[in-house]
């Protein structure tokens, strides 16, 4: 087993920010939508299915929060996942809910 040294009260601050960054659906869908490459935000909307508002609201929030970065060519802004800590996070957090939905299913077959 991994021991985890305590994190100081200003990390811990630092995480939890980062969590609520990440406890939005819409801003997990921007991020997985750009997991195979960068997009500009027509491309992001149309794949999002969100108005673009609300879609460059939740682009400057993963910005700013160094998540996301961004790059200007000509009129375009492309987004692209900056922080090469997010997908092993995505990887982590959404295997073990598929295991967890995988069980509950097993159960409710088993009761079935």
């Amino acid at each position: 087993m991994t021991k985890h040294r305590a994190l100081s009260e200003e990390a811990l601050r630092l995480v939890a920010q980062r969590f609520a960054v990440l406890a939005e659906p819409m801003r997990l869908r921007l991020i997985q939508a750009l997991f195979d490459g960068e997009k500009n935000v027509s491309q992001l909307v149309a794949l999002t299915a969100g108005t673009q508002a609300n879609i460059s609201r939740h682009l400057q929030t993963l910005t700013a929060a160094h998540i996301l970065g961004r790059r200007k060519e000509g009129l375009q802004v492309y987004y692209s996942v900056s922080d090469p800590t997010i997908p092993k996070l995505c990887e982590v957090v959404c295997g073990a809910i598929e295991k967890q939905l995988a069980r509950q299913a097993k159960h409710f077959e088993s009761q079935g």
